[in-house]
């Protein structure tokens, strides 16, 4: 994506439309002078050549000096709204600074106001100042879709006082503004529910049968009677109830196709031809759902946790942070960041040695230990067979296993991850995952139930 970038040198003066019909017309009526000999001519002639050129001058020794400080508000901001960009110009120069144009540069993909009429300058003030060297500007910038682009530097256009010659300079930098992918709100009353007594609980309680999460102890003012231990009871002669603490914080992984494997791109192409837009349609449709499920799933009090699906073990191209997830507390800011950041998906990144071995192809033994029935949701746009091959390697050791699918999956991937126990549910569009979210996890209450597994 091109950014503007701000040049290395002072740009150098140079001649207005006016300028240079007056130098044309001074260079005319010289060589008519010198042919017919009329000297009352050289004098127009003589003036018509130095105005440019005193112009040019004039420019070259009065430069504009500015410093720009430019804020966002909010300075992250979701795809299809308005940020507001406030700039505070201060002049440096000791001359006052007026008669200047001003435009704000940024990424093609943000429309910013047209070239405007910068107000006034006074001359620094280095000591007592009175605020006159300094002048407030704003407008608002609309994000279409989700990205990090740059705004500014700051253009501002001098002219000479006849408007014959022009300088255009850059002031301040350049600031990110963040663009977070939209979000579709999704029925709280369904799915998972971050609780001890819930359905996390219970399918705990179910995948994990030999493991000892229940840790009597105790029984203190205001423990639920629900959670009584009876059996602990009655081994040590009191009241004991159960201690679930090292449970209450759930888990939830989500698998986003960050590759499109399946699609072709000529090499050192990135996908992408040279100007057109880098945001492909269906990698953006599941950025959208990832961020809507993993936003839910967080206020819902999970940490969740973001890998690619072509290689969800390999660290190098883990989304999430260091650390390993997003919790309630900020997570959703976080998240959305990250999401913001996602490059849209170009040729496929070399493996590392022995990477293929792992990762979607089966899970190494620590990681099967690590993630051992965490519950997992797949966003797949257009993955490979290989990424699909792996998905269905790491059946086992997720439940529930739901996959949304776009449109752009090959009917025989969801062929194949359905006869692998995977929900697999189809969405075309952002409008359609609220209802998908609830077929999904109705199918999942259903298996859960039965004590097996079911597909979509």
């Amino acid at each position: 994506m091109p950014w503007p970038r701000r040049a290395r040198h002072p740009a150098r003066p140079r001649l207005t439309r006016r300028g240079i019909a007056l130098l044309v017309l001074g260079g005319i009526l010289f060589a008519v002078a010198l042919w017919f000999d009329l000297r009352d001519l050289l004098l127009l002639a003589a003036v018509g050549l130095a105005m440019p050129v005193a112009a040019l001058g004039y420019l070259a020794i009065r430069p504009p000096a500015l410093t720009v400080h430019r804020t966002f508000e909010p300075g992250i901001v979701g795809a299809g709204r308005s940020s507001t960009v406030r700039l505070r110009v201060r002049n440096r120069s000791r001359r006052p600074f007026d008669g200047a144009h001003w435009r704000d540069l940024a990424s093609p993909a943000l429309r910013t106001p047209p070239e405007a009429i910068l107000p006034a300058i006074g001359r620094t003030e280095p000591y007592l100042r009175s605020g006159d060297d300094e002048v407030g500007v704003e407008y608002r910038v609309r994000t279409p879709r989700r990205g990090v682009f740059e705004v500014g530097p700051l253009r501002v256009s001098v002219t000479d006082p006849f408007g014959l010659a022009r300088l255009d300079r850059v002031a301040g930098g350049a600031r990110e503004l963040v663009v977070t992918p939209r979000i579709t709100p999704l029925d709280s009353a369904v799915g998972l529910v971050a609780s001890v007594d819930g359905t996390v609980h219970a399918l705990q309680r179910r995948t994990h049968p030999n493991s000892d999460e229940l840790i009597a102890r105790e029984y203190r003012y205001g423990d639920p009677m629900r959670r009584v231990h009876w059996a602990a009871t009655a081994r040590r002669g009191e009241l004991m109830v159960r201690d679930e603490e090292q449970r209450g914080d759930p888990e939830l992984r989500i698998l986003l196709d960050t590759v499109l494997g399946a699609r072709a791109h000529p090499p050192g192409s990135g996908g992408l031809r040279e100007g057109a837009d880098p945001l492909d349609p269906a990698f953006e449709l599941g950025v959208e759902i990832a961020a809507s499920i993993g936003v839910h799933l967080i206020g819902q009090g999970f940490r969740v946790r973001v890998d690619p699906v072509d290689d969800p073990d390999a660290d190098v191209a883990a989304i999430a942070p260091e650390g390993g997830g997003y919790r309630s507390g900020g997570g959703e800011a976080a998240l959305l960041e990250d999401l913001a950041r996602l490059e849209s998906p170009g040729p496929a990144p070399a493996r590392r040695a022995g990477a293929g071995d792992r990762g979607m192809r089966g899970a190494t033994p620590t990681s099967a230990r690590r993630d051992a029935r965490m519950p997992a949701v797949a966003v797949i746009v257009d993955p490979s067979a290989a990424a699909v091959d792996g998905l269905v390697a790491l059946r086992s050791s997720v439940e529930p296993a739901i996959a949304f699918a776009a449109e752009s999956v090959p009917h025989a991937h969801v062929v194949h991850l359905e006869d692998a126990d995977w929900r697999v549910i189809r969405v075309r569009r952002p409008a359609d995952l609220p209802a998908a979210w609830q077929e999904a996890w109705r199918t999942a209450r259903e298996a859960a139930r039965t004590g097996g597994r079911g597909g979509a």
